[in-house]
């Protein structure tokens, strides 16, 4: 189809605005991955799709026409991590510690990394993944060479400067083919959304108030786990593990998270071993977070 009729069906207004088929969705991925349309048009789609919004059947159609390009490699017994593209801004990541408190349980770790996207403008895992010697059972992905062409529209991102909907679709490319997969969301309204969207690319599927939007638990939060068209939630408190971890509310910079990588505090560390329990627990690899903690931590 024209691509002017996509930009017409986001871009018109609330009264001429309408929703993307699947169908039509999935074209309008594919053109745009292809770069068979103008730069400008990418942009102008983007930002009324955003503005319109965009629905959960879209999102599908999106993920479906990304599924043709994602070059995947099979890592038995792992968990897809869905990390936001804009990276962390006023915490380190603690995906590198967990790993190593899961060395033994044999669960792989999948990170997925590109260049910084739109808008937060932290540190990415990419960043991570470049400068830091991880443990054998966390496998590191860059998009570049997986999905280069969604690589490749960074730039009109950038310089678009706003979050669109590829924040949404990128986070869980399945690149790993793994059975299992936990990605962050910010509010509750956003979870049955989530779960719409990818629980049936999975044996089971997770979300979590992470950390600045990451599957990583620093404060008391909530986790939701969906199997089999049913939703489970779960209340998880560091402070019931003993654990009394301080966030920062502030910036930091590159430096400092890795400083608190390579040195972590006692409480870092069982703060890492609690988010290995929740992986080890949404795995199907123990019955309670608390059981998989007693084993970590023993």
């Amino acid at each position: 189809m024209d691509f002017n009729k996509y930009i017409h069906a986001v871009g018109t207004g609330p009264k001429g605005n309408r929703d993307l088929s699947f169908e039509e969705s999935q074209d309008m991925m594919q053109q745009i991955l292809n770069k068979s349309i103008y730069t400008e048009q990418i942009a102008a789609f983007l930002l009324g799709w955003r503005l319109k919004p965009e629905t959960t059947e879209e999102f599908k159609g999106a993920i479906a026409a990304c599924d043709g390009y994602i070059q995947s490699t099979t890592v038995e017994n792992s968990i897809e991590l869905g990390y936001p593209f804009d990276g962390k801004a006023k915490n380190p990541y603690i995906f590198p510690l967990v790993g190593k408190v899961l060395e033994d349980s044999k669960l792989n770790l999948i990170i997925i990394g590109d260049e910084q996207q739109p808008a937060k403008g932290g540190i990415t895992t990419k960043d991570i993944c470049s400068h830091i010697e991880l443990s054998k059972n966390i496998h590191y992905f860059d998009r570049k060479k997986f999905f280069n062409e969604l690589h490749q529209l960074t730039d009109v991102r950038v310089k678009l400067g706003l979050r669109t909907g590829f924040n949404t679709i990128e986070k869980l490319p399945r690149v790993a083919n793994s059975a299992y997969a936990i990605t962050g969301v910010f509010h509750k309204p956003y979870v049955k959304k989530y779960v719409d969207i990818f629980s049936e690319r999975y044996e089971r599927f997770a979300l979590i108030q992470g950390n600045e939007g990451t599957p990583e638990l620093f404060s008391k939060g909530r986790l939701w786990i969906a199997k089999d068209k049913t939703l489970e939630e779960f209340i998880i408190d560091p402070e019931y593990f003993g654990i009394h971890y301080k966030k920062s509310w502030e910036k930091i910079t590159y430096e400092e998270s890795l400083a608190q990588l390579k040195d972590p505090s006692d409480q870092y560390l069982k703060l890492a071993t609690l988010n290995a329990a929740i992986y080890l627990f949404v795995t199907d690899n123990a019955k309670s977070i608390e059981q998989a903690y007693e084993m970590l931590d023993g």
